[in-house]
């Protein structure tokens, strides 16, 4: 969270307990704000099924340099500007990700991958 603390001061963001908040303006120069959850990763599900993992730090960037555009959009074209592939981002924090969603709740106990 050290990454997203260093945007929030870089960018000028406000923020409070549980987000992060952006100003920004929209096509009609009208003030708004978009308020993003303070959590590791934000998650997009794409149309296909398949869903990819994004750090915070890299949602932040994306929503400030594409204001205008859709989330998903808006990190596809911070990812081609980096050159790195769409199929390789993150896959090693979507696996992460991907164990700790696998927690089950079995009466008192909760338990790991069933285990």
């Amino acid at each position: 969270m050290e990454e997203v603390k260093e945007l929030i001061s870089r960018y000028g963001l406000d923020e409070d307990l549980e987000h992060v908040i952006i100003p920004v303006d929209d096509k009609k120069g009208h003030a708004r704000r978009v308020f993003l959850l303070k959590r590791r990763f934000m998650r997009i599900m794409y149309p296909v099924g398949q869903y990819v993992d994004y750090p915070l730090a890299e949602v932040i960037e994306a929503t400030v340099r594409y204001p205008d555009l859709l989330l998903s959009e808006a990190l596809y074209l911070m990812h081609k500007e980096s050159g790195v592939r769409n199929g390789d981002i993150r896959e090693e924090e979507t696996a992460a990700t991907e164990r700790e969603d696998a927690v089950y709740e079995t009466g008192n106990t909760t338990e790991r991958n069933g285990k």
